[in-house]
């Protein structure tokens, strides 16, 4: 069949069409008088942290964890706990109207009341954010333009609300972690403390620095008297004797905030004792070694006594010097720990959640639902359509002959003539005569 058949198929079956098309067009305008038309209103965020680094953390947003950030967020703002929230500040708990549904619900339908009405804000909620990437647009379908701008203020708000709850939460919960790790940290570091201070009390050992001990430091500064040239050259001041200042000082210093009988006090004035001791060992040998040549004997046999205590101490040393790495370790523990709960305090109590509403939401003007005009076009379309398939099933079913296109069956069957109607001056067969001239192609038909 080449078009032209089509097009006689058609036309011949013109009420068809037109009928389809009508009762498409006319049920259309039923629906649009009839259904209920949604407005939608749209309330905006601008997201801070993307264009900024935090005020508490000093972090910023790494590109290529943004587009996850921007797909959480459009996740949250339809998450229960955010429209749960817009239920409550919309008072739709409290609504006759919202009762009813609920009651009229499928018994298959076990949520309560509450979370049956997020789902229902859910549902009516849209999330973008704008190609800039900087901007949360959120929009709110309401079945007036009242309820549209009321739900989209309280979506916002509560976005921002649950946004910040969110972040104080989790801070408060890693803030009391952290707190209980840093507890734990000082309690290590003070048994670590005990046991240092234990050996060294049995041991008559005292740790100065990270590596090296009381007898090191005399053996070190003996070695260096031995070394000097003249007896003018020894120092007057020995190494033992300056520690004992420095010990001094740390005993006042601990004295103002430290009781007497506090662990680090007692520490203090037993490393006091012990250095007191090596400090007048000292300024006998210094004194000694000032007399001449008697003195650089003594010096010389006060070395090699040294040199046998450090060595007959050497394993006594080792296990203090673990003893020491212990306590720097769970000092250090402790620091880390505290540092880290002290930011996430501050971090619990912040206000700024890095978001800021934008402007007001202005209440719509027109529904966005119905579309008047684009249902009724196609509405028309979709009844032309109808019309033209039904009009093509019925000429399947009841074949006719329409032109001499219709009766070529077979190459060797042709048309010999074609007899017109006795009434042929009409005015449908003179238009139909100019038409079949404009197109010659058009042979055999009907005049």
């Amino acid at each position: 069949m080449n078009i032209l058949q089509f097009l006689r198929i058609f036309w011949a079956r013109q009420v068809l069409i037109m009928i389809a098309t009508g009762a498409t067009i006319l049920g259309a305008t039923v629906v649009v008088l009839l259904v209920q038309p949604r407005y939608e209103a749209t309330s905006r965020v601008l997201l801070n942290m993307v264009v900024r680094a935090d005020p508490v953390t000093g972090e910023s947003m790494n590109p290529n964890s943004a587009h996850a950030f921007f797909d959480s967020q459009i996740e949250m703002v339809k998450d229960y706990r955010v429209t749960g929230r817009v239920v409550d500040q919309l008072g739709w708990l409290t609504d006759p109207g919202q009762i009813r549904a609920y009651s009229a619900r499928p018994a298959s339908d076990t949520r309560d009341f509450r979370r049956w009405l997020g789902q229902q804000v859910a549902d009516s909620t849209r999330a973008t954010v704008t190609p800039s990437g900087s901007v949360l647009e959120i929009t709110f379908r309401g079945l007036s333009p009242q309820i549209a701008r009321v739900g989209a203020e309280a979506l916002r708000q509560a976005y921002l609300d649950e946004s910040l709850a969110q972040r104080r939460e989790a801070a408060s919960r890693n803030a009391t972690f952290y707190n209980q790790q840093a507890e734990a940290a000082r309690q290590l570091a003070e048994t670590a403390e005990t046991a240092k201070a234990a050996f060294e009390k049995a041991s008559g050992l005292i740790m100065q620095g990270r590596e090296s001990d009381l007898d090191s430091e005399r053996l070190a500064s003996l070695a260096g008297q031995a070394a000097l040239p003249a007896p003018a050259a020894i120092p007057s001041s020995s190494s033992a004797a300056l520690q004992l200042a420095q010990i001094d000082a740390q005993l006042a210093e601990a004295s103002k905030r430290l009781g007497p009988n506090h662990p680090e006090m007692q520490d203090l004035k037993t490393r006091r004792a012990m250095v007191a001791q090596v400090a007048a060992q000292e300024a006998a040998a210094a004194r000694s070694a000032a007399s001449g040549a008697s003195g650089a004997a003594a010096l010389a046999r006060a070395l090699q006594a040294e040199k046998s205590v450090v060595i007959g101490q050497r394993a006594k040393l080792e296990k203090l010097r673990q003893l020491q790495a212990e306590v720097d370790l769970r000092r250090d523990q402790y620091k880390g720990a505290a540092a880290k709960a002290a930011q996430f305090s501050i971090e619990a109590a912040v206000s700024d959640m890095g978001l800021s509403p934008i402007g007001v939401v202005v209440t719509p003007n027109k529904p966005v639902f119905p579309n008047k005009p684009l249902i009724m076009i196609g509405a028309a379309a979709l009844g032309f359509a109808m019309g033209l398939a039904l009009a093509l099933l019925l000429e399947l079913l009841n074949r006719r002959v329409r032109s001499v296109d219709d009766l070529k069956l077979s190459d060797d069957i042709h048309c010999i003539a074609v007899i017109e109607e006795r009434n042929s001056n009409s005015r449908g067969r003179r238009w139909r005569r100019a038409l079949r001239g404009l197109v010659p192609q058009w042979v055999g038909a009907p005049t």
